[in-house]
C-alpha cells in the first residue's frame, strides 16, 4: 500500500524542505560524531526555543531518546511513574527496563493523562530498601490517545513530582502537535512548567529520522555522551540528523506541519462522527482520532486506507493524520467508509 494512509504519522514521507537540508549537508567533508557546523547550528536553533543553557543531544529514534534520557538520571533501583498507555510501557519492547534496569510503575488513565493525586499515591516505600525508589515521572505530550496536557496541568504535575523528589521527563514524540493545539511555544509546555528532560520528536512531523534529548539543567546528565554512545544512539554522520532539525525548527515549519496534521484530524473526526456505527471515543486535540466501529467491518475499512486496531476487544481503532494528509485524503476515506457502513 503506497498511498496516504491513516495508520501512523511514521508512515508519511519526508518534507521537501528537510530533504533539501539533507542534500545541502551532503557537500564536502566535515568531522564525524557531531563535531561539525551543522550540528552546532541545529543546537543553536533549538536553544532559541528552549533556552541558551539547554543541553541538546541528537539520537536516531524515539525509543533511543526515551531510553537514553531516562538512563542518564536513574539508577537500577529506581522507578519511573507513567500512564499505562505510555509508549515506554507498551511499545518499546521493554527497552526502558532493559537499559535502565529500573521498574515502570504504570497508572491507569482513561484519557492517557495522569493527575497529581495519582502521582502522589504512587510514591511509596521511599527510603525502604525492599522497594524500588520512584525517581522519574514520565508524561507523554501529546498523549497516546491524542489528548493534550495544558500548561496548568503540566505545572501541577511537575510541582507535585518535584515535591515528592521526582524528576519530570516528557516523551515529546508529538509535542509539536500539542504546542500547535494549545497555541503555546515549545518552552511554555516544557521548561516554563518545570519539565527537567524532554525527548523532542521530529520523525512524526516531517523528518527522515532523528529525535533530540533536551536537558533543561545540564547538570542532570554530565555523562550523557557516554550513555548515548553505549546505547548505540551516536550517529557517525551526525550532520544528516542535525541538518533536519535546523530545517524543521528554524523558521516555523514544525508548527505549520503540526497545525496542518491537527486540522486534518479534526476534519476526519467531524466527517466520520456522523457515520453509522462510528463512535469517537476520545477528545480530538492533536493529530489522532480514536473511534469504535463495527468489528465485522474493520477489514473492509482497512482496505480503503490502512489503519491500526487499538483494542480488538472493543473494536476501537486509531486514525492518525500527518503533515502531508490532504482534505482529499480525508474525504476520500470518509466516502469509502460511508459505502461500507451505509448512511
Amino acid at each position: 500500500m503506497t498511498g496516504r494512509t491513516f495508520a501512523s504519522d511514521n508512515n508519511s514521507g519526508v518534507h521537501p524542505a528537510v530533504l533539501e537540508a539533507i542534500a545541502r549537508a551532503n557537500e564536502g567533508h566535515v568531522h564525524a560524531y557531531g563535531d561539525d557546523p551543522y550540528t552546532q547550528d541545529a543546537i543553536a536553533v533549538l536553544r532559541r526555543h528552549f533556552g541558551d543553557d539547554a543541553a541538546i543531544w541528537f539520537v536516531f529514534n524515539g525509543t533511543g531518546a526515551n531510553v537514553t534520557a531516562l538512563s542518564s538520571v536513574m539508577r537500577p533501583f529506581n522507578a519511573v511513574i507513567c500512564a499505562d498507555t505510555a509508549h515506554i510501557n507498551t511499545d518499546e519492547c521493554g527497552a526502558p527496563e532493559r537499559f535502565t534496569g529500573s521498574k515502570l510503575i504504570d497508572l491507569p488513565s482513561g484519557d492517557a493523562k495522569l493527575t497529581p493525586e495519582q502521582v502522589r499515591g504512587a510514591v511509596r516505600g521511599v527510603g525502604v530498601e525492599h522497594h524500588v525508589q520512584p525517581r522519574v515521572l514520565s508524561l507523554t505530550q501529546s498523549t497516546e490517545y491524542g489528548t493534550v496536557y495544558t500548561p496548568e496541568e503540566l505545572r501541577a504535575l511537575a510541582d507535585t513530582a518535584h515535591a515528592e523528589g521526582l524528576l519530570v521527563h516528557v516523551d515529546g514524540a508529538r509535542i509539536s502537535n500539542a504546542a500547535a493545539a494549545l497555541g503555546c511555544t515549545l518552552a511554555e509546555i516544557t521548561r516554563d512548567v518545570g519539565v527537567d528532560v524532554l525527548s523532542l520528536g521530529g520523525t512524526k512531523n516531517g523528518l527522515l529520522l532523528g529525535e533530540a534529548v533536551v536537558f533543561f539543567d545540564p547538570a542532570l546528565a554530565p555523562d550523557f555522551a557516554f550513555v548515548r554512545k553505549q546505547s548505540a544512539q551516536l550517529a557517525s554522520k551526525m550532520r544528516f540528523v542535525s541538518a533536519q532539525f535546523s530545517a524543521l525548527f528554524e523558521d516555523g515549519l514544525w508548527l505549520h506541519n503540526a497545525s496542518h496534521a491537527n486540522a486534518m484530524a479534526a476534519l476526519l473526526a467531524r466527517e466520520a462522527a456522523g457515520l453509522p456505527g462510528v463512535v469517537i471515543t476520545q477528545k480530538v486535540e492533536a493529530n489522532e482520532v480514536f473511534a469504535r466501529v463495527p468489528a465485522e467491518k474493520i477489514a473492509a475499512l482497512q482496505a480503503i486506507a490502512d489503519f491500526y486496531v487499538w483494542d480488538e476487544r472493543t473494536a476501537e481503532v486509531r486514525w492518525v493524520t500527518s503533515w502531508d494528509t490532504t482534505q482529499e485524503d480525508v474525504r476520500g476515506f470518509v466516502a469509502g467508509m460511508r459505502e461500507v457502513l451505509g448512511g
